[in-house]
């Protein structure tokens, strides 16, 4: 509320105090939201199981579970290649928002 109110006595509008004070607080947020939804719509098992009838549409979560253990003879190389496919998105995304959990975790350390 402080800084807010600092801001209206520099004369900031209501967007210059949401664009310049609010979402600057906000990016660490907005970066876990993110990173989350993004993790919960990539790695989503059943939706795409129960809507795709197709099998050469399946996502590749869906093929991973049925490659694992359909065969008496599981085949781990391809399980394990398929596993590394699916995550390297998942590693890439947290690699380009770590900066902002980085930062908050710098800030919330430091005491004025």
């Amino acid at each position: 509320d402080d800084l807010l109110n600092s801001g209206r006595i520099d004369g900031c509008s209501n967007f210059r105090l949401y664009w310049n004070i609010g979402l600057p607080i906000l990016k660490p947020a907005i970066a876990f939201l993110a990173i989350f939804t993004f993790m919960g719509a990539w790695n989503n098992y059943l939706w795409p199981m129960v809507v795709i009838s197709d099998p050469k549409k399946y996502v590749i979560q869906v093929a991973l579970a049925q490659l694992n253990g359909v065969h008496k003879d599981t085949d781990y190389a391809m399980v394990m290649s398929g596993t590394l496919l699916a995550t390297i998105p998942l590693i890439l995304i947290f690699l380009t928002f770590s900066k902002q959990f980085i930062s908050d975790i710098a800030a919330g350390a430091i005491k004025d």
